[in-house]
């Protein structure tokens, strides 16, 4: 494994990755692999830790979704109890022989109200009911255009949509090997000026205690004009690489991890998008390389990109370098 003092002398360290040295103030990986920072925020004020607008744009649709439609229902459940206590005979229209009918009846003249639909079957008498039923409109409205902002805001934001391998791999490169992974575009968005940046991190040991160091990776090729493909990105392995005479055990010892920053033009939406990984030790595949991911279609006359190629990997001889131990 190589030495604190080799890398410091051959490598140059990268302090602007806003990382903090000390090692044993983390827990796991520095980034996931959604390219989220790997930390969780601890105050005893909620609302200090999270911001409601970015946590609905960031939850997964389904979950989106889930917690619209849930609270839907637990408002209606809600006024419909407050219209039950009141009083049946305050709602105009109520059919119902027994206590859920009535209550059902309750519910669908909430959820009515709430959407300001208004069928007019049922409708409120008295001053108690007709100021629960304006007020319940009233917040009707709020949710709906609550609910409008943060689709229009999920739908508008600016993605990469980017996907990374899950693994990356030590491959044969000309004359040596190189640290690889690739990436690729999958919806029908166009990315232009696509760049990338690699900074690894590692665990050395420094006058007796674990800090944490990072090295930029230099590439084979940083940048493309055009991101349509899949896109390879290569890290020769060469002298002056702070993976050189490294092993796979190095890998695990030294808690590497590769951060990976990319950056693009989206035409569509004329803004910059961002797209973010990382790579630890057990994700780096000695001997194996990625198998070709686009052909011809069966007329000629377009380029066939196989999404669901991107993970596949075939072996490759690599010899004695990069070993296990």
């Amino acid at each position: 494994m190589q030495s604190g003092k080799k890398i410091n002398e051959e490598s140059k360290s990268d302090n602007t990755t806003g990382f903090g040295t000390n090692r044993s103030w983390y827990g796991g990986r520095l980034v996931q692999k959604n390219g989220r920072p790997n930390i969780d925020k601890s105050s005893s004020n909620f609302f200090e830790r999270y911001s409601l607008y970015h946590t609905f744009l960031l939850l997964p649709s389904w979950k989106f979704l889930s917690v619209l439609l849930t609270t839907y229902i637990l408002i209606n459940l809600l006024f419909a109890a407050l219209y039950f206590l009141i009083g049946t005979e305050h709602l105009q229209g109520i059919i119902g022989n027994s206590d859920l009918e009535r209550f059902t009846e309750c519910f669908f003249f909430s959820t009515q109200t709430f959407t300001t639909l208004g069928y007019g079957r049922i409708s409120p008498i008295g001053f108690l009911a007709s100021s629960l039923a304006t007020f319940e409109a009233f917040l009707g409205l709020l949710n709906f255009a609550l609910a409008t902002g943060l689709f229009y805001g999920r739908f508008s934001r600016p993605r990469a949509f980017l996907k990374f391998t899950y693994n990356a791999v030590i491959s044969p490169y000309k004359d040596g090997i190189a640290l690889m992974f690739r990436m690729v575009p999958y919806k029908n968005n166009y990315l232009s000026n696509a760049e990338v940046k690699l900074t690894m991190a590692m665990s050395i040991e420094d006058e007796g205690r674990k800090i944490n160091k990072f090295f930029p990776l230099e590439l084979e090729m940083n940048k493309v004009n055009a991101l349509n493909l899949s896109w390879t990105i290569v890290h020769p392995i060469k002298e002056k690489s702070p993976l050189f005479g490294m092993s796979m055990f190095d890998l695990a010892e030294s808690k590497v991890e590769i951060f990976v920053f990319v950056e693009a033009f989206d035409d569509l939406f004329s803004n910059v998008v961002l797209a973010r990984t990382s790579y630890i030790g057990t994700e780096i595949i000695r001997g194996a390389k990625f198998s070709p991911m686009y052909h011809q279609s069966g007329k000629g006359d377009k380029t066939v990109l196989e999404l669901d190629k991107l993970d596949e990997l075939i072996p490759a001889d690599i010899g004695d370098a990069f070993p296990e131990k």
